[in-house]
């Protein structure tokens, strides 16, 4: 079983920067984070190999938010730059058990285990 705990959400202007991390991440997981507002559907954000060297992003985020992950730390870590109010969600970060140490996934249901999520709020 994996457990994983997100931290570092808060309320942040527009045009902040934000880290928020999950611990317990572990090297056996592809590691991804989604992120889910008010009346919407959860939605993929990034994502990162278990090794960290293949990175996957969703359009709207890409060039402002960075993933990384410290497999002897045993966490992975969301870097978000340029905040804007649409970024505002619960953010999560999920594992994936994905068959080659390169794989990256960006569909919710390739994803094992989940986090509880952190609140990251942008105001205007």
């Amino acid at each position: 079983q994996v457990q994983l705990v997100e931290s570092g959400g808060g309320l942040v202007r527009a045009g902040d920067s934000l880290k928020v991390s999950c611990a317990g991440s572990g090297r056996r997981y592809s590691m991804g984070w989604f992120r889910q507002a008010p009346g919407k559907e959860r939605e993929f954000v990034a994502a990162i190999s278990r090794d960290g060297t293949i990175t996957s992003y969703e359009d709207s985020i890409k060039g402002r938010f960075a993933i990384s992950r410290d497999n002897a730390k045993g966490t992975v870590s969301l870097q978000m730059n340029v905040l804007k109010p649409d970024d505002a969600a619960v953010y999560y970060c999920a594992a994936a058990a994905l068959p080659f140490l390169t794989s990256t996934a960006r569909d919710l249901s390739e994803y094992d285990y989940w986090g509880q999520g952190t609140q990251v709020t942008v105001s205007s």
